[in-house]
């Protein structure tokens, strides 16, 4: 056999190591791959309990997350500490996920090096700069020096068209999936703990980007409340996210509410039944809008736009922003119109079938050996 290929995975946060933890299963069982897996730690405890799920122990830590940590600081530190890793590991490959500030750092770190990019999740588009920030910009430059495209889509592939990036593009599906029917299958979770009330509709909801802080989260926030006094047999759950940015607006508006339940931030496997369990998921995370059309749950986005169109397209998601009214009224709708919830619980997921990994490990050895 060839030597190894010596690929360097990457990640930093949570919904990185999500995405990235079935690529470094996969490349651990193939003789023809060395994975090292090397973690910033841009989010520190989120990242841990994923780790752990998946059983995966990173050959490199670099623990950079600190206090009030600014774009600036963030961005320095995982250049440097990347370079330090790259030197002495000396990988054929680093991979890279998605849109945080480690995946561009970490390109950029690699690229100097003049080591290969594998980009996954690459090519996702809203064309606008500040929207979400700072991760569109953040997956603009990691895909143009990054030398393999791992598209979740087709889509993606034409939006890297579009940007003049033409080679090493690959539709592979979303790691995504690969996650959540691993977990599913793997690791279901009793959520008696949490206490929900069984006779009553869950609809579970997550609000954390930047872009949402401030006036859209507060409007969040009262389309929530709105909801639960028009429906008498729904209960709200919503995990918070630990940025004070989130904590202190959710806290002030929902802390007394009746039949809206703040709970802290759950790991990955009990989230992942959590969503299995609802009858409606209100978000504005990515990777939510990805898994839930596989387990047959709507989702209405509370964004004004999204770089996964996809799900749009296929039914399953609908864009409804941060407007009281026009998220209320969506609820209002699934929750009364069994036709309309159907069209979008039947809607396929355009993400993939679990085997995205498989892929791309297939296209590195083929590429690579």
């Amino acid at each position: 056999m060839d030597k190894k290929i010596k690929a360097a995975l990457i990640f930093g946060t949570r919904p990185e190591a999500i995405k990235m933890a079935p690529v470094v299963l996969e490349f651990q069982k193939r003789e023809e791959i060395e994975p090292v897996v090397i973690v910033t730690a841009q989010h520190r405890q989120m990242l841990d309990s994923v780790l752990n799920l998946f059983k995966i122990k990173p050959d490199f830590d670099l623990n950079l997350m600190r206090e009030n940590q600014n774009l600036w600081n963030l961005t320095s530190d995982i250049l440097l500490g990347i370079k330090t890793v790259l030197e002495e590991t000396k990988p054929d490959v680093v991979l890279i996920h998605g849109d945080t500030t480690t995946a561009f750092a970490s390109s950029l770190s690699a690229f100097y090096a003049r080591i290969p990019v594998a980009h996954v999740e690459a090519g996702l588009r809203t064309f606008d700069k500040n929207y979400p920030f700072p991760e569109e910009i953040n997956r603009v430059l990691a895909d143009s020096v990054s030398d393999f495209h791992f598209c979740p889509t087709y889509g993606s592939i034409e939006n890297l068209i579009n940007s003049n990036v033409k080679d090493g593009l690959y539709e592979t599906g979303n790691t995504v999936i690969d996650a959540l029917l691993h977990t599913i299958e793997n690791n279901p979770v009793d959520l008696s703990y949490l206490n929900l009330d069984k006779n009553l509709k869950t609809i579970l909801l997550t609000s954390h980007r930047r872009e949402n802080f401030g006036e859209p989260l507060e409007n969040i926030c009262k389309a929530a409340i709105e909801i639960v006094n028009n429906h008498k047999d729904v209960e709200i759950v919503y995990p918070v996210h630990p940025n004070p940015n989130v904590k202190n607006t959710v806290y002030k508006y929902l802390s007394n509410v009746e039949r809206i339940k703040l709970i802290e931030p759950l790991d990955y496997a009990p989230f992942c039944s959590l969503m299995k369990m609802s009858k409606i998921i209100l978000t504005d995370s990515g990777g939510v809008q990805e898994e839930a059309p596989s387990l047959g749950v709507p989702v209405l986005v509370l964004r004004d736009e999204t770089e996964r169109p996809e799900a749009v397209i296929s039914g399953g998601v609908k864009l409804v922003g941060s407007n009281i009214e026009k998220i209320t009224k969506n609820v209002d709708i699934l929750l009364t119109d069994d036709n309309e919830y159907q069209k979008m619980a039947q809607a396929r997921n355009p993400y993939g079938d679990g085997l995205a990994s498989r892929r791309i490990a297939d296209i590195l050895i083929e590429k690579l050996s």
